[in-house]
């Protein structure tokens, strides 16, 4: 049995697996209903969705929809991060009412992270989120706790249409803290349509999120006679390795790269990450590496490499025995420094700017 829990580290070890036991369908099947989909669509990465036919359609037909996520903010920013504000850039230039929620109240009452650390880790989100390209003009960004109105009401009226046993059954052992946070975490996915009525919306999250979209979907569909809500959409990416091979941690540095990460330790780390290299330089070029188990690929894959032909060239010379491990780890520390480089000048830009878009956290 697959164990999804939204409040863990999580490391998937079979996605099909998840996907059999959970009712998510493979992205690959619905791929051709979109005219220019996402790198990470057409790369697998985003493996699996519930329902996203129909955003696809109101996508091909110019209609409304949504999209909604949001940030735990629990430490500093990294590529993690990053995929998913790639995406969120992404659906606003493809029209979508584009809803960012920084989790605050969550941070708080299941991970203890003070307040003050979730504002600031919070507000860092956002900025790097406006450098990526984010319009924040033309979205909703806000802290769990600065909201107000209908969005609080509903999280305590979600409460009546579950119950403790069902809670149990999606989350496992559950905290005081934990169940304020799923029916929170409800009121967020649903917010697009408390306030503008029924339209698509899509979810985009990791797999770990899954209860709170299924629990999210029971409630809709509970509540729809009262608010007409459509069943909220969801798509699903694969977590990226750590860089030591084991599951990529907060907690340990040398797992993941810091979207503030400066030049020397970014080549560090990616120097000593862990590849699908032979022993040997003679194995290397004559049986060739495994590219579907490194994680410098993997940073090609998930940042680095936009071009689809040079990424499979990449992928081939691997295979082939072409590519060495200790250039092709060269290349790719010297592209993602200078991006990252990019990528923090135009923070630097954004930090103050964006405050004025932000509804900040009660008493802030």
């Amino acid at each position: 049995m697959v164990k999804l829990d939204p409040w863990g580290s999580a490391q998937v070890k079979s996605y099909k697996k998840l996907m059999k036991e959970f009712g998510i369908q493979p992205f690959s099947e619905i791929l051709n209903k979109l005219d220019d989909p996402h790198p990470y669509m057409k790369r697998g990465i985003i493996y699996g969705h519930r329902d996203f036919g129909r955003v696809a359609e109101a996508m091909k037909k110019h209609e409304k929809f949504a999209m909604m996520t949001g940030f735990m903010p629990s430490g500093k920013a990294h590529l993690g991060h990053r995929m998913l504000m790639d995406q969120i850039v992404w659906y606003q230039k493809k029209r979508a009412l584009v809803y960012v929620c920084i989790a605050d109240v969550e941070a708080y009452t299941v991970r203890r992270i003070s307040r003050k650390d979730c504002l600031k880790f919070g507000m860092d989100y956002l900025a790097y989120l406006a450098a990526m390209g984010l319009d924040a003009t033309k979205a909703v960004l806000y802290f769990q706790s600065g909201k107000d109105g209908k969005y609080h009401a509903f999280s305590k009226l979600a409460a009546r249409k579950v119950t403790f046993n069902e809670l149990e059954a999606i989350y496992g052992s559950l905290t005081p803290g934990k169940i304020v946070s799923a029916l929170t975490q409800v009121a967020d996915i649903l917010l697009p349509q408390l306030e503008h009525g029924a339209m698509p919306t899509v979810v985009p999250v990791g797999s770990d999120q899954d209860p709170h979209m299924r629990l999210t979907r029971d409630i809709a569909a509970r509540t729809k006679a009262e608010y007409g809500f459509i069943l909220p959409s969801s798509t699903y990416h694969k977590f990226q390795t750590g860089l030591d091979g084991g599951k990529m941690s907060s907690s340990k540095p040398s797992s993941f790269i810091a979207l503030d990460e400066d030049e020397k330790s970014i080549k560090k780390k990616v120097m000593n990450a862990v590849t699908g290299g032979r022993i040997t330089l003679e194995e290397q070029k004559k049986l060739g590496g495994n590219p579907d188990v490194c994680t410098v690929f993997e940073l090609f894959a998930y940042h680095v490499e936009k071009n689809d032909k040079e990424l499979n060239r990449i992928y081939d010379e691997c295979k082939a025995g072409k590519r060495l491990c200790g250039p092709c780890k060269k290349e790719c520390a010297e592209k993602l420094a200078a991006m990252l480089k990019d990528l923090n000048e135009k923070k630097e830009v954004e930090k103050e700017r964006i405050k004025e878009f932000v509804v900040l956290p009660d008493g802030a």
